[in-house]
């Protein structure tokens, strides 16, 4: 794969999936810092880019863009065992990939984001975020009681893609302690990305 510019920010869990995945397959690219809480993320440039006005973004040397984080970590990873050889196995990954932004990322990522970035406070804010976000925590338990990994007992993208916030899910007011098998997966798979233990650093922040 030829040098590629990824364009996000350090805090979007969105962004940090695509920049791990780059930095886990020893990728040539580019990592360009958006200020989206300065409004770079709606310049003509930008949207020149992506007309949604959303990061991460990938642009490829030939000019051709690609927005959607796991659209781009798909891409990202094609042909690596980051994505598996089985057919089946793929579509399962998949699965969680949808999931993940589907039920996940929209109440937990939601809820850190409206009390860190924006100061609300937590009675303020709709109950259903919290009871949905532990809710998808409890469907990410279920299915990590026997497994160390999400599909096909190996790191795949859906690991990638579900620890981006979940690893961060106290900073939302969710507390992993109730969900150990979550727990004791995020910090498997942030020792194979060679991430920080999270959990740890908020602890001693």
């Amino acid at each position: 794969m030829n040098t590629v510019r990824l364009y996000g920010h350090h805090e979007s869990g969105n962004c940090l999936k695509a920049l791990w995945t780059a930095q886990y397959l020893g990728l040539d690219f580019e990592w360009v810092e958006v200020d989206i809480f300065a409004g770079a993320s709606r310049t003509d440039e930008f949207l020149a880019l992506n007309p949604a006005g959303q990061v991460p973004v990938l642009e490829r040397a030939d000019g051709r863009t690609l927005a959607q984080s796991n659209a781009i970590l798909t891409y990202l990873a094609e042909g690596s065992d980051l994505i598996p050889a089985d057919p089946f196995d793929r579509a399962k990954m998949m699965e969680w990939l949808f999931w993940e932004q589907y039920s996940h990322e929209p109440n937990i990522a939601v809820r850190r984001s409206q009390l860190k970035f924006h100061a609300r406070r937590a009675d303020d804010l709709d109950p259903q975020l919290l009871a949905r976000g532990r809710r998808a925590l409890g469907v990410m338990e279920m299915r990590l009681l026997a497994r160390e990994f999400f599909v096909a007992e190996q790191l795949t993208l859906a690991d990638i893609a579900l620890v981006a916030y979940t690893r961060v899910a106290h900073e939302g007011g969710f507390d992993l302690n109730d969900f150990p098998a979550v727990q004791g997966w995020v910090r498997r798979v942030e020792s194979a990305l060679g991430l920080p233990h999270a959990a740890d650093h908020a602890m001693v922040g």
